[in-house]
């Protein structure tokens, strides 16, 4: 049928077009359906199945598998066994057939010569024997006629060429041309266009040809002519078997073995009995496929089980990748490692590193946004308070005016740059004690050198610093793994604070002592103590809570902060808590002062 072109509104059918019908487009959706599921299971296979790592783990497994192989196929013994096993069978089987060919010669003389005189010497029931010398003169002729037909049936089982030469080398039988009257031959003539042999098999048996040609002679055929041009042969004709190996200009191997055939020691000719070519071959060659069957299976096993193992190595890196390449371009969220917990190897500890590292990693880009907005927030009230005195200065009218104007301004720059110091004393702290090499530091000897310090730069109003070291077993039981000038740092911030909230006759008290494996420092002041609800937040960033009477801006809020970073940095631990005591008087407890302590690792548990 046409399309309708006649319909009402000019409207024509699908097919006036040449459209696809609803068949063809079923088959043109499945055609791109199927290619892109071979498109993403190719791209699946590439980049999971045959990774880098899964390439690498499959190639060093086969190579060994390979050169296992390539030995055994190569250098294995086995050719040279079934050489030795086959000249022994041939020389066995020559014998037999030596034998009894040997029996089955005849004399060839007309008579036998008797000495009258020794027949006369007789005595009655005697008998003349022959002596050695009749016997050597002798000739037991072979006859073809009655040899071929015992040689036949000896050899016809076999695929074995034999092959009967006289005293003087010249062929007598050979059993490619030995039949009997009604037997019929069949030989395997070539085609009439017979094909050239191809490139592979021509350099295969060229190939061979020249691995064995360095060891072995190329056969030649001898024909009808003279026998003695093979050595074996030659040493037979000699009262002596032997044997020779060969290969054919085709590169097949060919094993012959010559056997003397005697009767009463005299040698009546020579019996060659020589393999076909490739019989040998073929049975190495039979070896080696059933080697190289083995070696398929083998190496089939050997893929499956690489691709496994790269799986649980390259599928666990992977996923890390893929985590480790989200967090670098994640801005917004905080992606999560995989943890692995269930694996207790190398993977599952590189996982657990990479998690916590990770987590370190936020935790430290937090820190330091926290910081960001601290530093921004605290150099905000200096500048403010700067800009409000540098505007209002022009409107001063009076020198007392313009003088406390110009105090305020200086005290603000010193307070801007008290704490720029600090600041970029505490952002480069991190990194500078990454860099430095930790030394042992004896806690003992620097408090004592810092306590000296600090009495000697001291005034009438600064309280006095009193120093205890408690004795402990061993020879240095205070010394530290760490950086002396940061941990002085520490003890000379926490001696200054203590100072600034003791009284006039109030003393700073250190104290020094081994608590199990750890070395206690201890600080106590006779301030008012800590007014915090939570003593840890005297170590936050710009926090501080002083006195009264003290001058507003003093101090930057970053010492003690900057002091937990060197001794977490060590490894120890700081904390601060109030000191009390019980009041005589009313027999209540009451706060005494504030304490610091530091713990660090001392001794062979740092």
């Amino acid at each position: 049928m046409t399309a309708d072109t006649d319909k009402p509104g000019g409207v024509q059918s699908r097919k006036a077009f040449g459209a696809p019908d609803k068949g063809q487009l079923r088959r043109l959706r499945s055609k791109r359906m199927r290619r892109r599921l071979f498109g993403h299971l190719g791209q699946i296979f590439g980049t999971y199945v045959l990774s880098s790592l899964t390439r690498r783990i499959l190639l060093i497994n086969l190579i060994g598998l390979i050169a296992l192989v390539i030995g055994i196929l190569y250098l294995n013994q086995f050719r040279a066994g079934l050489i030795d096993a086959r000249v022994q069978s041939l020389l066995t089987q020559g014998e037999i057939i030596a034998g009894a060919i040997a029996a089955s010669a005849t004399v060839d003389t007309g008579a036998i010569t008797v000495d009258p005189e020794r027949l006369l010497e007789l005595q009655a029931g005697e008998s003349l024997t022959p002596s050695v010398d009749d016997l050597d003169s002798l000739d037991f002729p072979i006859n073809p006629e009655r040899v071929g037909p015992v040689l036949r049936r000896l050899i016809s089982p076999t695929k074995t060429r034999a092959r009967i030469y006289d005293p003087e080398g010249t062929l007598i039988l050979d059993s490619r041309h030995l039949y009997s009257g009604p037997q019929i031959l069949k030989f395997d003539l070539p085609p009439p266009t017979a094909d050239e042999p191809g490139l592979v098999d021509t350099v295969w048996q060229r190939l061979k040809l020249w691995f064995r040609q360095g060891d072995l002679p190329v056969y030649q055929e001898a024909g009808g002519g003279d026998g003695r041009v093979y050595p074996e042969v030659e040493a037979a004709l000699s009262g002596a078997p032997a044997t020779f190996t060969r290969v054919t200009p085709r590169g097949e191997l060919i094993v012959s073995v010559a056997v003397p055939i005697q009767r009463f020691r005299a040698v009546l000719g020579s019996l060659l009995l020589s393999t076909q070519g490739g019989d040998i071959d073929a049975i190495v060659r039979a070896e080696r496929i059933a080697i190289m069957r083995v070696f398929l299976v083998a190496a089939t096993v050997t893929i499956l089980l690489s691709i496994l193992l790269a799986g649980t190595i390259a599928g666990p890196i992977r996923r890390l990748a893929a985590a480790a390449e989200r967090v670098r371009k994640g801005s917004n969220t905080r992606e999560e490692i995989p943890e692995f917990s269930d694996r207790q190897d190398e993977i599952g500890h590189l996982a657990r590193a990479f998690r916590d590292m990770t987590n370190a990693l936020y935790n430290k880009i937090d820190a330091i946004e926290q910081f960001a907005a601290d530093v921004a927030h605290e150099l905000k009230n200096p500048l403010t308070s700067l800009r409000s005195a540098v505007e209002t200065l022009p409107l001063a009218k009076t020198d007392s005016s313009r003088d406390r104007l110009l105090d305020i301004i200086q005290h603000d720059v010193r307070r801007l740059d008290r704490l720029i110091t600090d600041i970029s004393d505490a952002s480069r702290l991190d990194a500078e004690l990454a860099r430095a090499q930790a030394e042992p530091v004896d806690l003992a000897v620097l408090l004592r050198a810092i306590a000296d310090a600090a009495n000697q730069r001291g005034g009438e109003d600064l309280a006095d610093v009193l120093l205890t070291v408690s004795n402990a077993p061993g020879a240095k039981p205070y010394e530290v793994l760490g950086h002396d000038i940061r941990l002085g740092q520490v003890i000379s911030n926490l001696i200054d604070n203590a100072r600034s909230f003791s009284p006039e006759d109030g003393a700073v008290r250190i104290g020094l002592s081994r608590q199990g494996k750890m070395a206690q420092i201890t600080v106590d002041d006779d301030g008012r103590g800590i007014r915090a609800e939570n003593p840890d937040r005297i170590f936050e960033r710009f926090y501080t809570d002083r006195p009264e009477g003290e001058g507003f801006g003093n101090n930057s809020g970053l010492g003690l902060s900057i002091s937990r970073q060197i001794i977490e940095a060590h490894k120890g631990h700081i904390s601060a808590k109030n000191r009390l005591e019980v009041d005589r008087t009313t027999g209540e407890e009451r706060i005494a002062g504030a304490r610091f302590v530091i713990t660090l690792p001392a001794g062979a548990d740092r």
